[in-house]
């Protein structure tokens, strides 16, 4: 049943009916919502949250309730995930499952999403929803992928996400089986010489002996280029005749896809491709689509980042041009004029006619 839902609440909603039953933060606009609706809606399905002292309490404790066999999470915007960046990279090599929220403050935090500041050979799997619906379907998805693959997954929202209402359906999905947990330090082996440890290092494989730093870390990466393989997703239209294609994500890439609905129906031969993950990123559906297109244009709210993925996919097959750019409320927390139907719509328009960019709008309410 649908019900009329802020972002916020119903990304919350989505982590406890996929059993999510800890989760620790610290406030910090816009991610401060989805913290108080796990504060107001863990307690009453049996699940504790915490307001840490900072970012980095917070994912110290989710690290050991994770180590515990619990599905738990954590968030922040990106000045608060570099917080974390240690920890993250630390978490991924011990394989531990952790969804991450960030509810960013635009775009600009493409690069610490999927390369990460922390340290090691360390990738985890970053999904980007364009709206509520798909946010309610990746924050499930987001804890079913790190217990498959036993990996951190981080869902990448904004401003939009976090505070627009939409009407959601917030019904638990069901999975495949995931595997059981073999590896988690619950105490059921105390005393018995067989206690697990988890740690980055390898050091124990589930009450066995260890193989070995080398044959750990060798392990992980075999793992990374698996899902690499088997977890892209992206979604993408009218690239069969495509002179001109659009690449976005996250919120904007569902405003890219209705302008381009739009100029379709004008006759205009210009596509788009969405990715969904970002990491693994669809290389191949950008790779295809460059193929048949005269020029590719990246649609980003920010200076341009994912920008360097999507000529690391068109590898030359047509010249990329950025069309997005800075733009943002006085606050610096929400999303400038620049997401603006008729700004997206001129900006493509002028690339795919060979026509210089328009300029930037600018936001006049400034502190």
């Amino acid at each position: 049943m649908k019900q009329l839902m802020e972002g916020s609440e119903a990304m919350a909603e989505a982590a406890i009916a996929a059993g999510c039953r800890f989760f620790a933060g610290y406030p910090m606009t816009p991610f401060t919502e989805l913290h108080e609706h796990f504060a107001r809606l863990l307690p009453e399905s049996g699940g504790v949250c915490i307001n840490a002292e900072s970012e980095l309490e917070a994912v110290g404790m989710s690290w050991g309730a994770l180590a515990t066999g619990a599905r738990a999470a954590t968030g922040s915007t990106g000045q608060g995930l570099s917080l974390m960046q240690e920890s993250f990279s630390e978490i991924t090599l011990a394989e531990l499952p952790l969804v991450i929220f960030n509810m960013a403050r635009g775009q600009q935090d493409y690069f610490q999403s999927t390369r990460g500041g922390g340290h090691g050979d360390y990738r985890h799997i970053v999904l980007a929803p364009m709206d509520i619906g798909e946010a309610v379907e990746h924050t499930q998805l987001a804890f079913h992928l790190a217990d498959t693959w036993r990996t951190p997954v981080l869902i990448y929202g904004d401003y939009l996400l976090a505070h627009v209402q939409e009407a959601v359906d917030v019904t638990p999905i069901a999975f495949p089986p995931v595997p059981a947990k073999e590896w988690a330090v619950d105490g059921s082996l105390t005393g018995t010489g067989r206690s697990r440890i988890v740690s980055p290092l390898g050091f124990d494989k589930h009450g066995r002996p260890s193989e070995g730093i080398e044959n750990h870390l060798r392990a992980i990466i075999a793992n990374q280029e698996r899902i690499a393989a088997e977890e892209v997703r992206v979604e993408t239209g009218y690239l069969d005749d495509a002179e001109t294609v659009i690449v976005a994500f996250g919120p904007p890439g569902k405003f890219v896809r209705y302008v381009v609905a739009a100029l379709r129906a004008e006759g205009q031969k210009i596509g788009y491709v969405r990715p969904i993950t970002l990491w693994p990123f669809p290389y191949d559906a950008v790779a295809d689509a460059a193929e048949r297109a005269d020029r590719v244009g990246v649609f980003e709210m920010c200076a341009g980042q994912m920008i360097d993925d999507v000529r690391l996919g068109v590898l030359g097959r047509a010249p990329v041009t950025f069309i997005g750019g800075i733009s943002t409320d006085g606050s610096g927390f929400g999303v400038g004029p620049l997401l603006d139907v008729e700004h997206i719509r001129a900006r493509i328009l002028a690339l795919h006619r060979g026509e210089p960019l328009p300029p930037l709008p600018h936001n006049q309410r400034q502190f």
